[in-house]
């Protein structure tokens, strides 16, 4: 049977292979199942009804992966994604997690349609790929300021706005200490580097009494907090159309991405360089993103780490089918989930941060043309507390940079229009 759905001899692996890389890529990303409650509780969200929908977007995305698509990626709430929600979308703009969750069920649709009608190639090349390196950037500065704030380093302060926090504190030692040990373990190769990190701030903090324990293992807590709790009629409003836009624009290039890189890593790709199944991979996204936003959670996404378990000899759908079955697993894990603290996953959200900055590497700094609206897009993420404006400026920059230079050779029907849509939405809906 397991030959017959994933041709395992086509591909030069074995059942034992991908059960070991499924275990290797989900001990890499299951950093999420106690991440992803705590960012989601900042919108006012049930936290144990989140870590269940977490857990269970995750499975679907990946059953859905590597049953359908064949393909040893995995897929979870995306890091960053969850951060546009909670801290943008409900703490700046005002909007109620319900008609966050209905902007995510959209941008789900949105990208489903993407897939069945292949427009993504188009929106994907019409986007400078400095600009891609901006945006990502961006995000992880952003992911990088929230991980400071929730570990007490970065405060408010009334004459310059931020300032450091009390380091002789906990909370900020620990936070400090728990990024040590994952930079150590993830430069030393030490699988599930980030999770061994979490873990181990946290039972430091137990046994100095600054956290208490009630238990391991329980029955999954109730979904019913945040179960059909969209609201799609408030995600229609017009003004909501930018947010919806961030959700696809982020996770589209997210996926690309690493749908990209993965297959590279592992020789997925065809004779021609092309990646075969690409629509139902792609499809498996915006599914898993539909039905995790159906349960309460933010956007759903392929991750990079996937290609941990690649890495480990995984070639197959099987090795997502395991990862799924291991995140249903993690559903008797919420006593453990809900005693993490906020500055035990700091170090491991500043930790992403310092790989999504990478992507600065491939831009070409001598043209000012292209590194100016880089820039723009990367620091005002973070200052701004938004994704949408630093995505907004870091268009409308680059058109605007490249018409007044005359480079309009280097401007497309998309970027135009798509600034435009941004300068509109800036001056009347702000």
């Amino acid at each position: 049977m397991l030959e017959k759905l994933f041709k395992l001899k086509a591909h030069n692996t074995t059942v034992k292979t991908e059960l070991i890389a499924g275990f290797t890529t989900f001990l890499t990303m299951a950093y999420i199942i106690f991440v992803n409650p705590s960012m989601l509780a900042a919108a006012g969200m049930d936290q144990g009804a989140v870590f269940v929908a977490t857990c269970v977007a995750a499975a679907i995305g990946c059953l859905v992966m590597g049953l359908w698509a064949n393909y040893p990626v995995a897929l979870a709430p995306g890091m960053g994604l969850n951060a546009f929600f909670s801290f943008t979308v409900v703490g700046q703009m005002g909007y109620s997690w319900q008609v966050a969750l209905g902007a995510v069920f959209l941008s789900g649709i949105c990208f489903f349609l993407l897939s069945i009608f292949r427009i993504r190639e188009w929106i994907i090349h019409s986007i400078p790929l400095s600009l891609r390196g901006g945006i990502g950037a961006g995000i992880g500065l952003f992911l990088g300021f929230i991980a400071l704030k929730n570990a007490g380093i970065v405060v408010d302060n009334p004459a310059t706005l931020v300032t450091i926090g009390n380091m002789g504190s906990w909370g900020a030692i620990m936070a400090c200490l728990g990024f040590v040990i994952i930079a150590a373990l993830y430069y030393r190769q030490v699988t599930g580097s980030v999770m061994i990190g979490i873990l181990a701030v946290t039972v430091l903090s137990i046994a100095a009494g600054e956290v208490q324990l009630n238990g391991i293992v329980s029955a999954p807590p109730s979904l019913a907090p945040t179960f059909a709790q969209l609201d799609l009629e408030g995600a229609l409003q017009i003004g909501l159309i930018s947010i919806v836009f961030s959700f696809l624009f982020v996770d589209l290039f997210d996926t690309s991405g690493t749908l990209i890189a993965v297959a590279q890593k592992g020789n997925l790709l065809d004779r021609d360089g092309r990646f075969p199944r690409l629509g139902r991979a792609l499809m498996a996204d915006s599914t898993a993103t539909m039905a995790g936003s159906f349960m309460g959670t933010s956007t759903t996404t392929s991750y990079i780490e996937s290609g941990a378990g690649i890495a480990a000899g995984g070639r197959t759908g099987l090795t997502a089918v395991v990862v799924g079955l291991l995140f249903l697993g993690s559903l008797f894990l919420s006593p453990l989930a809900g005693a993490i603290p906020a500055y035990a996953t700091a170090p491991a959200l500043f930790f992403v941060s310092v790989l999504m900055t990478h992507s600065l590497v491939r831009i070409d700094w001598d043209d000012i043309t292209e590194a100016a609206p880089v820039v723009i897009a990367a620091v005002t993420m973070p200052l701004t507390f938004s994704i949408t404006t630093g995505i907004a400026l870091g268009f409308i920059s680059y058109t605007a940079i490249k018409a007044l230079t005359g480079k309009f050779d280097q401007l497309n029907s998309a970027l135009i229009v798509l600034s435009v849509l941004f300068v509109v939405k800036m001056a009347f809906y702000g």
